[in-house]
């Protein structure tokens, strides 16, 4: 099999982003990490809901659906029950997805369907031009909070552990070093895997992730977490989380000073929700949490839903996706 390039995966379509989009790194993210993969084209599917970002479909190689707006995870529900050996991903963004779509997504993600969504996050609504989001900062200024929003914003990764994800990860849009590998790890996950990508919108919201995402200032501002490492950060990994038994949250602290050793610094667990409960409320000056926060294992609901059935009750099942009407209430007849 010859090897695969990012330009496997890259339609004719004129991509439509306003330069400098986030947009266009997270797409060369996606089609890297699908050659990297081996993923087939023909048992590939994007599907999306409504939103800057939910035009990627149209860039990639691949089957897809544009659907309606927030109603995305639902849509991959069906596909992937339909056909459980695609490989099903959903684009979404946090306006499509933790407004309209909180409802469709927190059942994606208890039910545990193995699809793969990336939540793209500028905290703004871009599409339709810079109205404050369901994860807008308080005091964020916008045609529609001209006195600056007085929201308190969703995180969307303590959304995720509270309606019970088996994968939550983050990164940001520019690491391109980093993201093909963490949606990787997230494509070989069985079950609902759930990442978000901080994304810089260039018009309505620039540089909101500025502090996190600047190549100068990350090195202090991220945490790359690996499980069973310890949480250190800073250019020289000098700096490191411990808990704070007064608060029962994590606080930063600098090896070497004050008697603190690395036997004091917490070693990262990505399969306790507490804990990345704990890194997920973290709050500057601490850093933000970057890579797979959480994971753990647990049959998908499509595998469960397959294995319930016996082999005659799933061709029926079969048989009734692949028809027109599905009953005929009137006569009772199939």
């Amino acid at each position: 099999m010859p090897e695969l390039s990012f330009k496997n995966f890259a339609t004719d379509q004129e991509v439509r982003w306003c330069p400098g989009c986030g947009d266009y790194s997270i797409l060369k993210a996606v089609q890297r990490s699908l050659a990297e993969a081996g993923a087939k084209p023909e048992n590939t599917v994007f599907v999306s809901g409504i939103g800057c970002a939910s035009r990627l479909p149209y860039y990639i190689e691949s089957y897809g659906f544009h659907t309606i707006h927030g109603r995305a995870p639902a849509i991959a529900t069906g596909v992937k029950l339909a056909n459980p050996k695609l490989d099903v991903w959903v684009i979404t963004g946090d306006g499509d997805g933790l407004s309209i779509g909180g409802n469709h997504l927190l059942h994606a993600l208890r039910r545990n369907i193995d699809v793969n969504i990336l939540l793209i996050n500028n905290e703004i609504y871009g599409l339709t031009k810079g109205q404050y989001s369901p994860t807008s900062r308080v005091g964020t200024t916008s045609p529609s909070s001209p006195g600056g929003s007085v929201d308190s914003p969703i995180d969307p990764g303590r959304f995720a552990i509270g309606a019970g994800a088996t994968f939550f990860g983050r990164a940001v849009d520019i690491d391109q070093k980093g993201l093909p590998g963490l949606l990787n790890e997230a494509r070989g996950h069985e079950g609902t895997s759930f990442i978000e990508i901080l994304q810089n919108c260039i018009v309505y919201n620039k540089d909101v992730f500025d502090d996190v995402a600047n190549k100068k200032t990350a090195a202090d501002h991220q945490i790359h977490v690996q499980h069973g490492e310890p949480l250190l950060f800073g250019k020289t990994n000098d700096k490191g989380l411990r808990l704070n038994p007064s608060t029962l949250a994590l606080e930063a602290v600098m090896v070497g000073h004050d008697g603190v050793t690395t036997r004091d610094i917490l070693v990262h667990d990505e399969t306790n929700a507490t804990f990345a409960h704990l890194l997920l409320s973290m709050e500057a000056p601490l850093p933000t949490a970057m890579g797979v926060i959480h994971r753990r294992r647990l049959e998908s609901f499509d595998r469960a839903f397959w294995n319930s059935k016996t082999q005659k009750r799933r061709q029926k099942v079969v048989n009734l996706l692949h028809q027109g009407n599905l009953l005929d209430r009137r006569n009772g007849s199939e």
